[in-house]
């Protein structure tokens, strides 16, 4: 036999013994990878909690689950896995609990076993080992979620953004060098200023609200705060009430420190570079984070400042369950992380007086003078004025606006600000005075342009052949002009100056200094290079007499917003306010005066127990479910119960708001408010009023807010 013939043909002891060899591997169980059925489990930690993804509330706890051997080194904590949830206790094979179906969740922790006594089920996949969910992001969305009686997983969708496997892939640049203290600058103007910034450039932790001056040095102003607090080898965070102030911070922040230092999180830069960007800031790669929202829970490591702008914008208030609003998310990481805190703007919120009056934060404020400097000078029309002007009741402004508007237009940019949008949004009887209704639907009738006939806001009707139902009129008057309304007679009334609008449908980041109308919606207002000349502030009662416990607060801070993109004084800089002269708000622009307006609403909050005196909570739905939640919640003791009010329909064809009953159904709503310090109690009990209905099988919805915005 050759040599070859002994390597295709072995001895016949060979051949028994590979033919053992190749049953006992046949033998051996293959793991399934859908249940690791077989599997050999992780030596030293076996046990994975796992945070399910369901936002239910009476889902709101950790999971144990299996961990195999093959998934030991991946399966840390912090990292996203797919589990298997849903079987039955009565569906295990080999010890091993299958079936349900797949979803997704994190690693919480590993453990040397579990407290479940039942077999338990395999980790099916981790999807990625990028610790996402690090233990101080996951200790702030548990507190979240306490204090808004929402379920951790639902605040964990807010604070971790979707992935995106080709950008973990990518490693994070490297972290550039400690910068040096930033010089004080424009923070001269205020006695505490630089003694702010010292503190911070030193690893201090104060807490500030600090009020600024009108002008467009704020920007640079915070991004010096950021810049300190670089300075002392910690991170910072800043939260901005939209995408437009944050890349005027951004820019501010490039200007002084160069590339590299910070990130920008905003839903403008799109989901896999805001995902880039956040992975850069969770690695340690980047310690500086400036933001909107969303960016309120970015894991900055070593955090040494959190910094919140313009805390009374309403676009800080999360729409999503469980709603938390910037400011209380800051002010827990602030606590938890032992943080500086900064909370500013052109005004002071009450939130932010009542910060000040408790001294847990203390104040960052100019002198008289810098503010008599800074501010422009703000003149008042009210009724009587308008009542006395025939120019006014001929036409949509009163001689001294126009006056006002065509000396400012000789030396720039004229801001017009309008409450609402569109032509003329609502219109009444020129005779009574009574809202013109549709005859369909009784929407209220508006004016898309000058030369169409009114149609129905809700249905979009035409009602060419209107007439009152009160008084039989047929003729229309305006009860709010709009912006485009506005922007045409002001186009009439100065055919060489260009209009511009910015509003809902298109909104400007800037304008030049050069002569122009600019006519805008609250919040809208663009930034004028060299600031503008004057500026109109329209319709002023349309704001004031708003039913809402803010109000007058809202309306200042809009004005004030307005008037801070005007030059000061010195430089010919002129507000005009259509408002009655006596109402607080408009003295407290006059003077330039927010931080009293807001410690003289503070103190009347206290007298009526209104939030952020007290802490309250409401409860929507159905009368039934309404009744029903409450009547199962333990409430703590001294507990008030408001209501119930009915909630007011949303409009057929609008958009359908959170909170907004859905239609064709009567939802009602109760406020429940209790005392300070009984917070997390009303908010516990609420959570477990909930998770009671739905072990009662209650399927009506019921919307539970804490600390809502609008209460009426």
């Amino acid at each position: 036999m050759s040599s070859e013939d002994e390597r295709t043909n072995p001895p016949a002891g060979e051949q028994l013994a590979l033919i053992r060899e190749s049953v006992r591997k046949a033998k051996e169980p293959k793991a399934r990878r859908g249940t690791w059925r077989g599997a050999d489990l992780a030596e030293g930690l076996p046990v994975a909690r796992v945070l399910v993804d369901k936002g239910v509330l009476h889902l709101d706890k950790y999971f144990d689950y299996a961990v195999p051997a093959a998934m030991d080194a991946d399966a840390q904590p912090g990292v996203r896995v797919r589990v298997r949830f849903g079987a039955g206790a009565h569906n295990v094979v080999s010890g091993r609990r299958e079936g349900g179906g797949l979803i997704d969740g994190f690693v919480v922790a590993r453990l040397t076993e579990s407290d479940y006594a039942g077999p338990l089920a395999a980790i099916a996949q981790v999807v990625s080992p990028e610790p996402v969910l690090g233990p101080a992001l996951l200790r702030l969305c548990r507190a979240v979620a306490d204090r808004y009686a929402g379920s951790l997983a639902d605040v964990i969708q807010l604070a971790v953004p979707a992935r995106h496997g080709r950008v973990e892939k990518k490693p994070s640049p490297q972290s550039p060098a400690t910068p040096a203290p930033p010089e004080p600058g424009t923070w001269s103007r205020y006695p505490t200023g630089p003694a702010l910034l010292r503190a911070l450039g030193r690893g201090d932790s104060p807490r500030a609200v600090w009020t600024a001056l009108p002008g467009p040095h704020w920007p640079a102003e915070l991004a010096a705060a950021v810049a300190a607090t670089l300075a002392s080898g910690r991170g910072a965070l800043a939260v901005l009430p939209d995408g437009r102030a944050a890349a005027r911070v951004d820019a501010a922040l490039t200007a002084l420190l160069g590339e590299g230092h910070h990130v920008l999180l905003t839903a403008d830069s799109g989901p896999e570079a805001r995902y880039r960007r956040w992975l850069a800031v969770s690695r340690g790669a980047v310690r500086a984070v400036v933001g909107t929202r969303a960016a309120m829970f970015a894991p900055v490591q070593d955090l040494g400042l959190v910094a919140l702008w313009d805390d009374g914008d309403s676009s800080h208030a999360e729409p999503h369950a469980p709603m938390p609003h910037a400011r209380d998310v800051l002010l827990l990481r602030a606590t938890e992380e032992r943080a500086a805190f900064l909370l500013g703007g052109h005004i002071r919120t009450v939130e932010g007086a009542q910060l000040v009056e408790t001294q847990w934060a203390l104040p960052v404020d100019a002198a008289r003078e810098a503010v008599r400097a800074a501010a422009p000078l703000v003149r008042t029309i009210g009724d009587g004025d308008q009542a006395r002007d025939g120019a006014a009741r001929a036409a949509r402004l009163p001689s001294l606006a126009w006056q006002v508007a065509r000396e400012a237009l000789l030396h720039g940019p004229v801001l017009v600000q309008v409450p609402r949008r569109g032509y003329v949004p609502r219109l009444a009887c020129e005779r009574c005075r009574e809202p013109a209704r549709c005859g369909k639907c009784a929407g209220p009738l508006e004016l898309a342009d000058g030369n169409s006939a009114p149609q129905c806001g809700w249905c979009g009707r035409p009602e060419a052949a209107w007439h009152c139902q009160e008084c039989g009129g047929f003729r229309l008057r305006a009860q709010v002009v709009g912006a485009r309304r506005t922007a045409d007679e002001l186009g009439r009334a100065f055919p060489k100056v260009p209009v511009r609008t910015s509003g809902r449908d298109g909104i400007l980041g800037a304008v030049t200094g050069t002569p122009a109308l600019v006519i805008s919606t609250p919040g809208a207002e663009p930034v004028a290079e060299g600031g503008y000349a004057a500026a109109l502030l329209l319709d002023g009662w349309a704001l004031l007499n708003r039913p809402d416990l803010r109000a007058g607060e809202e309306t200042l801070r809009r004005w004030t917003g307005a008037a801070a993109l005007v030059r000061p004084a010195t430089e010919g800089g002129t507000v005009l306010v259509l408002a009655e002269p006596t109402l607080r708000p408009v003295q407290a622009l006059v003077r330039w005066d927010p931080a009293g307006h807001a410690a003289r609403e503070l103190a009347e909050r206290a007298e009526l127990g209104f939030p952020p005196v007290s802490r309250m909570a409401s409860v929507t739905g159905s009368p039934a479910a309404v009744a029903g939640l409450i009547e199962l919640a333990r409430l703590p003791e001294g507990a008030a119960v408001l209501g119930p009010v009915p909630v007011p329909a949303d409009r057929p064809g609008g958009p359908r708001r959170a909170g907004d009953p859905p239609q064709g159904e009567h939802w009602e709503r109760m406020l429940i408010r209790v005392p300070p310090g009984s917070g997390a109690a009303l908010a516990a009990a609420l959570k477990a009023a909930q998770v009671a209905r739905t072990a009662l099988k209650q399927t009506d919805q019921v919307l539970v807010r804490i600390d809502p915005l609008d209460i009426g």
